[in-house]
């Protein structure tokens, strides 16, 4: 009874971090039953890649819905506008952030001022029009059966290199609102991560025709920019923000598309 029971607890409490982790990262309202504690943002982190699991499924169920009716271009754009309502644009605000303080900033103190204005400038609206325009052209230019393969598995993806940033690097400011989630993520941490991916991956490869292949190509992609994006982040800022898990995950996501069509276009 005592196994039981112990089992019991640790199993709705992941639960419950699961559902923290959906509450910081999506506008989806949780249960009250879950409440919070400072302490579980922290150890939510572990859980990043399956909320991606959550929007990848809500954007690519609006496609294959928007599809049956319209264009494919239409049925992405509906999808896209899906995301961006679902997250708040969370991770697209980062990514503006960055270009604007690695666009800007001379120093790193200056650089970390700019991320932290909530004001757009001139960088940050050039990245994030280029950053949707070529979400947009990639997905359309994807085949049509491709894309919703490729949506469920680039958003969990994507938000695990951002953990890696989690897990490798140190976090550049004293302060901020994702403060709480760079506490050290442990390799257990991050192993839970990885298998929160890669399981389901492997389902989406049984039945879906995106072979593995055209996904070891994505993923080359993927490695190379998140880490190309890591050392920046260390030589400019001595480690990641926020903003910066943020522009990883818009960057890798992108990447993987562009693999994607590189092979498919083959």
């Amino acid at each position: 009874m005592n196994a039981f029971t112990h089992i019991t607890q640790l199993t709705l409490h992941q639960l419950r971090l699961f559902f923290i982790a959906v509450q910081f990262f999506t506008r989806i309202p949780i249960p009250r039953w879950v409440g919070y504690d400072p302490d579980w943002l922290q150890q939510a982190s572990r859980y990043f890649p399956a909320v991606g699991w959550l929007v990848g499924a809500v954007v690519s169920c609006v496609y294959i819905f928007a599809v049956q009716w319209w264009p494919a271009a239409v049925a992405v754009l509906l999808s896209m506008i899906a995301g961006l309502l679902l997250t708040g644009a969370f991770h697209e605000d980062g990514f503006a952030d960055v270009c604007d303080g690695m666009g800007g900033g001379l120093t790193a103190e200056r650089t970390l001022e700019i991320m932290k204005d909530s004001r757009i400038g001139a960088y940050g609206a050039i990245g994030i029009g280029m950053m949707l325009l070529s979400k947009f052209i990639l997905l359309v230019s994807l085949p049509v059966v491709l894309v919703v393969p490729a949506l469920l598995i680039a958003h969990p993806l994507s938000r695990l290199f951002s953990c890696s940033l989690i897990w490798l690097l140190e976090y550049a400011r004293t302060e901020g609102k994702a403060k709480p989630l760079a506490q050290h993520m442990s390799s257990n941490e991050f192993g839970i991560a990885c298998l929160s991916v890669l399981v389901p991956v492997g389902m989406i490869l049984l039945c879906e025709p995106l072979v593995l292949e055209r996904l070891i190509a994505a993923l080359m992609l993927m490695l190379l920019a998140a880490f190309w994006m890591a050392r920046l982040f260390v030589r400019k800022i001595g480690g990641y923000t926020g903003d910066c898990l943020g522009a990883v995950q818009q960057v890798t996501e992108v990447v993987f598309y562009l693999g994607l069509l590189a092979h498919a276009a083959k």
